[in-house]
């Protein structure tokens, strides 16, 4: 490239990178950690910062197995520079921010400056990536660790021999193992390399080298992995804590191999991703009709830029579907590599007559469902009980939200009416950007943070305890709170006799879910109504002092 254009591809980057901050950050710090996952992540970090153990990661003193540490690491570095309600954010948006600069920039070098900005701006709008990249998940995470190794791969397999790039791939590989075990994903991406170099196709770069230079990458990915894996066997090998050994035996047996070869949930059938994955990345699905001829015609021309990004999406796809076990976040390692094949297309597409129509009638799909939805939230005052828990959770609250996005949706659709394509980039934009600053707020009932403070102001001296406890009201608690085993991991009875002992035995109460409130009947009660979908009673110890037993009225 020549130095005007580095220049300005590099105002290009940083434009869409403001672009992404903008839209993407919107609202940080107004709203608490959402279950179902947002709240365990947090609620770990946090005790990683309170107790000093950052190899084996604590939910609420109980070890927890799930998932590698990395991510929680990175949340609670992040919590203890700004607090909870910014802190438990920032990975993901980090990781998002890190995603597009390496998409678009590697879209720069395979196809040219014009395709970049389309890879760019088309990352920011697909809703799997936006989404991702507000919530408080590990995925976002894994995602710019996965697409740091597709980089460097796509460096040194289509761009090279760039060997420090490979050696650099391999190692983003290992981070993204300590995040979520799949991270050695692009290494899928061998495959249809190997093929384009076995049929001779051009832009498969020829890398000759000793054995040794191609042996670094995994010896850079294993290192990686053992700068927290060897530390942490050594602990469980040297504590002789079987509650240790089993927390090994899950991490590195159960939640790899057997979750994949035989998993308890999520269980779906062979071909969901072929009805999931179109809505998930919307809007570049819609242009399947225009894309799927050139895409075959650049395979079957044997462009290896193309065997590389679509054969390893294609594997992602098919390693997960191979699975019984099915969610829509295990294909966002695919996603990068769809829209950087995509990216040359997708210029010469903007300008065509039906894509531009499309373009509109998407924009006012959002439009016209957002105004809906208003319509719909602003009618939750009827007496039906359904309509009482959707108030609940917040439904009534969002139709201000809903409404300005649907208003703004319609303003901006009409301003750009002869630039469709734009104004629906706008429009997704706008959606995101107002979902954030408006939403977050009207969804404060989501948190428990209100039930939680207004209980510690009324129970003075006396602990406080939970069955079938949540992450979400542990985390947003003023107090400490007792919890007596996690759902699957004790039986119903057993937790149940455990805070009955612990609530007889001192000045305490227990937040019981009306469903498991049989085994304290008779006891002293008070009837706190519904928080995240839950009906809660707050239970007292015979002879504890509380108000009196409302009964739920179920039905009018």
């Amino acid at each position: 490239m020549s130095p005007g254009t580095d220049t300005a591809l590099r105002r290009e980057r940083i434009g869409l990178l403001v672009l992404a901050l903008a839209v993407l950050s919107s609202g940080l710090g107004l709203r608490d950690p959402w279950p179902p996952d947002e709240p365990r992540f947090a609620l770990i970090a946090r005790e990683m910062l309170a107790g000093g153990d950052w190899l084996i990661p604590h939910r609420n003193g109980e070890i927890y197995a799930d998932k590698p540490p990395l991510f929680i690491w990175l949340s609670a570095l992040a919590q203890s520079a700004t607090g909870l309600r910014i802190g438990f954010l920032l990975p993901s948006l980090a990781a998002a921010l890190a995603t597009l600069a390496l998409t678009h920039d590697l879209a720069a070098r395979l196809w040219g400056r014009r395709a970049a900005l389309a890879a760019g701006l088309s990352q920011i709008m697909s809703v799997q990536f936006a989404w991702q990249a507000r919530f408080a998940q590990i995925d976002m995470a894994l995602v710019a660790c996965t697409t740091c190794g597709l980089y460097g791969m796509a460096r040194h397999l289509l761009l090279g021999p760039r060997w420090h790039w490979w050696w650099i791939g391999c190692a983003a590989m290992g981070v993204g193992v300590v995040t979520k075990g799949v991270g050695v994903l692009p290494l899928f991406a061998l495959v249809p390399w190997a093929l384009a170099r076995w049929r001779g196709l051009p832009g498969a770069a020829r890398i000759g080298g000793s054995w040794w230079r191609w042996a670094l990458g995994p010896a850079a990915m294993v290192a990686v992995i053992a700068c927290w894996l060897v530390p942490m066997l050594v602990r469980v090998l040297g504590s002789h804590d079987p509650a240790l050994s089993a927390y090994r035996d899950d991490l590195l047996v159960h939640q790899t191999v057997k979750r994949f070869a035989d998993p308890a949930h999520h269980v779906k059938p062979i071909w969901h991703y072929l009805v999931n994955a179109p809505v998930l990345w919307l809007p570049l699905s819609v242009l399947l009709p225009w894309t799927i001829a050139p895409c075959v015609r650049r395979l079957r021309r044997g462009d290896a830029r193309h065997w590389f990004l679509l054969g390893y999406a294609a594997l992602v796809v098919l390693f997960f579907s191979l699975s019984p076990a099915k969610r829509g976040v295990y294909i966002f390692p695919a996603l990068p590599a769809i829209v950087l094949a995509l990216a040359p297309m997708l210029p010469a597409l903007a300008r065509r007559r039906a894509v531009a129509r499309l373009a509109l009638g998407l924009g006012a799909v959002i439009a016209t469902t957002t105004l809906a939805g208003a319509a719909v939230a602003t009618l939750m005052a009827l007496p039906d009980r359904a309509v009482r828990e959707l108030a609940e959770q917040g439904a009534v609250a969002f139709a201000l939200p809903l409404l300005v996005i649907g208003l703004g949706a319609i303003v901006i659709l009409i301003a750009l009416r002869r630039r469709a394509v734009v104004g629906l980039v706008a429009v997704m934009c706008w959606a995101w950007f107002a979902f954030g600053w408006l939403g977050y707020p009207a969804l404060a009932v989501r948190s428990p943070r209100a039930l939680m403070t207004r209980l510690d102001a009324t129970l003075g001296t006396s602990g406080l305890g939970m069955v079938d406890w949540r992450e979400q009201y542990v985390l947003t608690s003023p107090r400490p709170v007792a919890t007596f085993g996690y759902a699957g991991k004790v039986a119903p009875a057993d937790e149940e006799a455990a805070a009955l002992a612990w609530l007889i035995a001192a000045d305490r109460r227990l937040l019981v879910p009306w469903h498991r409130a049989a085994r304290f009947a008779g006891f002293p009660r008070q009837d706190l109504g519904f928080q995240n979908g839950t009906h809660w009673l707050l239970v007292a110890p015979p002879g504890g002092v509380t108000d009196a037993a409302r009964e739920p009225r179920l039905s009018d």
